[in-house]
């Protein structure tokens, strides 16, 4: 069974499965996934609790050791099983199949898990985990959403802002839940119930945002050019080498191209985009929409601008690498096409 995050609450509130499995890309959200799960084990009698991590050299007996062994006073049992690779291993995946066959009574199973790949969601172990109880993917929200996220955080606090002071700190927290969710305990400790103001929260919350590649290309597939140079900025001041995002900028660009030249000659763009390994549908969807405003001979620009900057890295031609980099990205972030 498989459920939304927004959906675990209420389904603790009404039963409990015999197993959980919990997995995604932002662990504080993974983390309060699990304090929730384990609260409602522990109101419903699994007062002990055994933590397993599976990380080179277990052995995977001790799965079964730790479920078999149950208080002689008849408690009922948490077993906290962590993978922190993602990956099982041969040995672990036909451990976790058996062990799903035969889940053991008195016991609550949860499993924790990293972002998984759509390969690894389609292996054995993991379709049997997820068919034995209840998978729950915790990712960070869009940064779209983010500004939604924060102010129903704040709502937890009894506190509120306008959209404009949501949207400043969902800028300045860009990347990095935990240090939104600290920022937001801060001002609840700081303010009083009520709406807070813009310059309250501009006075409040630090510049915690964590700039990285993957915020840029995807930037760049949303033709925002403002996140793009500040995410530009962010990635010069924290030092990251130019070549990491040169690879980043080229890949994505020759995806693009590779999308919109088979989407003119009449191909389905599904089609192009399972050719070029990209199963993930939230990039998918960013990649279709780019491709939509920009034509087969803007693309083949940008990667020859993508080459010139190849050079300036290696030393080959005089130029200011980073200037660039902003002027490919502003290139490529245009939503309109131009002729």
């Amino acid at each position: 069974m498989q459920l939304r995050a927004e959906q675990l609450a209420a389904h603790l509130a009404k039963s409990l499965a015999p197993l959980y499995v919990l997995h995604g890309d932002e662990p504080l959200l993974v983390i309060e996934a699990a304090d929730a799960i384990r609260r409602a084990g522990r109101s419903q009698g699994y007062t002990e609790r055994e933590v397993l991590v599976a990380g080179p050299g277990f052995r995977w007996d001790n799965l079964w050791l730790a479920a078999g062994n149950l208080s002689l006073f008849g408690a009922h049992k948490l077993v906290d099983l962590r993978i922190p690779s993602g990956r099982p291993g041969r040995d672990g995946g036909e451990a976790l199949q058996r062990y799903c066959q035969h889940l053991p009574q008195g016991v609550l199973t949860l499993v924790t898990l990293p972002e998984l790949d759509w390969q690894t969601r389609k292996g054995a172990w993991y379709e049997a985990l997820q068919g034995a109880g209840v998978a729950v993917e915790l990712n960070a929200p869009e940064l779209a959403e983010l500004p939604a996220w924060i102010g129903a955080r704040l709502q937890r606090q009894d506190q509120n802002a306008r959209r404009e002071a949501l949207e400043f700190m969902a800028a300045h927290v860009e990347g990095n839940l935990l240090a939104a969710h600290q920022e937001i305990q801060k001002l609840g400790l700081l303010y009083p119930p009520g709406e807070l103001s813009l310059a309250q929260v501009e006075a409040a919350v630090l510049n915690v945002a964590r700039y990285d590649v993957d915020g840029l290309r995807a930037a760049l597939l949303e033709g925002d050019p403002g996140r793009c140079a500040r995410l530009l900025d962010g990635l010069r001041a924290e030092g990251v080498a130019a070549p990491l995002i040169l690879w980043a900028l080229a890949s994505e660009i020759r995806t693009l191209l590779a999308l919109r030249s088979g989407v003119d000659e009449g191909k389905p763009a599904g089609a192009v985009l399972r050719a070029e390994r990209v199963f993930d549908d939230r990039r998918a969807a960013a990649l279709q929409r780019a491709a939509l405003r920009l034509r087969a001979g803007q693309l083949h620009a940008a990667l020859l601008h993508a080459a010139r900057i190849d050079r300036m890295i290696k030393g080959l031609v005089q130029g200011d690498v980073w200037d660039e980099f902003l002027q490919l990205t502003l290139r490529m972030a245009r939503r309109k096409e131009v002729a």
